[in-house]
């Protein structure tokens, strides 16, 4: 189904999983543009929040998180008690404007912190915002998985639960440093079927070290099984220079680009015979979860959780590395956490980078989202002639098509709708000097 270009892929990409990317957040657009930013939301205004727990018990080589172990204990209190006062001063900044409707937790893992302690967390957020029965999600590590927290999980009135699962396959599990069985894996997602908390995601890997197509197949075969609501199907990235834990994998041990090529295409057309819908280039979902609706309504979104279906315009990030986002203006924390910690004690925003959105950036960045999100975008007359030559190549490859002003991603284009979009980047692109107009 899908046609194999290895010249495209081997060109890296961002995920875009923002636009601008992190890459191009500044250290002049911090903690002040930030706070006008919060004093501009508007009363009503749908906003997400988002809250990073930056701990693991266990730390896997794989994993490119902004995390760490969480072995001891009073450097874990230290930044609840910072993140619970960063919580209190953009509430008190808000001043009761803007609505929250959903609240996300990730990490890291959570579930590092104690279940009493995510109680005192959710308990603080609900009191502090406006935030009337929110969708309450949480990303959760199975391995510190217990009775207790689906217990916390259901009376916190907890929606959606992620479970890091990546693969099955006990070989694989060695090499990435995750080890966890499979009977675990079921006993956790019964345990939160008892508790009535079924919209479960799974987040799968594929281009792990020592991954053959049967091992994929087998984790899909089991999955399947399991039926989570959502599965997320993500490339393993090797970077051990950004990232040290990961030089603890041998490169040597990885998937060739043809083989991770046809994981990804092995994945899409299992989880899609199996009745999956999929949504942009990694995610699927079961016809009746809200993703899945949205997709089929064109209202799916892309921000750092993946793609999804919340479209706040207002995005708030708690937590060290945490990204908020805004209409005109992309803003991170301090990533590191004991600066967080400190910056956090002496009551003052934890933003430190950024960059603001012009009108040009905004376009792009609506361009990008429409072709992730939805495998097409609309362009103005004016732009077509343009935005048509620089797109030849894929043009000529059948990757792509035009529907008038409407350029389409083909079936046979979507393990490249990233490379795609990227040539409307700015900053990596073949559009960098175009000006898009508004449609």
């Amino acid at each position: 189904m899908w046609s194999y270009h290895p010249d495209l892929l081997a060109r890296p990409v961002p995920r875009y999983t923002s636009y601008p990317t992190a890459m191009e957040f500044a250290d002049d657009v911090g903690a002040e543009a930030y706070g006008e930013a919060l004093d501009r939301v508007e009363a009503g205004t749908p906003l997400s929040l988002y809250v990073h727990i930056p701990f693991c018990e266990q730390i896997c080589w794989y994993c490119g998180c902004n995390t760490g172990a969480a072995g001891r204990k009073q450097r874990l209190a230290d930044y609840l008690a910072a993140l619970q006062s960063e919580i209190a001063l953009v509430a008190k900044r808000l001043g009761g404007r803007g609505r929250v409707r959903r609240i996300a937790f990730g990490g890291g893992s959570p579930n590092a912190i104690t279940p009493v302690e995510l109680v005192r967390l959710l308990d603080l957020l609900l009191t502090l915002f406006d935030a009337h029965r929110p969708d309450i999600s949480i990303e959760l590590d199975p391995r510190g998985f217990s009775s207790e927290w689906a217990l916390v999980l259901a009376a916190a009135r907890v929606t959606r639960v992620s479970l890091g699962v990546q693969t099955i396959a006990p070989h694989v599990q060695q090499t990435i440093g995750r080890i966890q069985p499979l009977s675990h894996i079921e006993r956790v997602v019964a345990a939160l079927r008892l508790r009535d908390i079924d919209a479960i995601n799974f987040d799968l890997m594929y281009g792990l070290p020592d991954q053959s197509l049967a091992d994929l197949n087998e984790t899909l075969d089991e999955t399947i099984r399991l039926a989570p609501s959502r599965i997320a199907l993500f490339g393993y990235a090797h970077l051990p220079d950004m990232i040290p834990r990961q030089r603890r994998i041998e490169a040597i041990n990885l998937p060739n680009a043809k083989l991770r090529f046809a994981q990804a295409e092995l994945g899409f057309e299992r989880l899609t015979q199996a009745g999956y819908i999929p949504v942009g280039f990694d995610h699927f979902a079961l016809p009746s979860d809200s993703l899945a609706v949205a997709a089929a309504e064109g209202r799916v979104s892309r921000n750092f959780q993946g793609f999804t279906d919340d479209d706040a315009p207002v995005l708030i990030g708690f937590g060290a590395s945490a990204i908020s986002r805004f209409h005109d203006l992309i803003i991170q924390n301090e990533k590191r956490a004991g600066h967080y910690r400190q910056i956090a004690a002496e009551g003052r925003l934890a933003a430190v980078r950024g960059v603001h959105l012009g009108s040009d950036q905004q376009r792009r960045a609506d361009l990008i989202r429409d072709l992730l999100c939805r495998g097409r975008t609309l362009l103005d007359a004016g732009d077509q002639s343009t935005v048509r030559d620089a797109l030849e190549e894929y043009e000529r490859r059948g990757l792509i098509e035009w529907n008038d002003t409407d350029l389409i991603v083909c079936d046979s284009g979507l393990p490249y709708v990233r490379h795609v979009a990227s040539e409307f980047d700015s900053v990596r692109g073949s559009l960098t000097r175009a000006r898009f107009a508004n449609v």
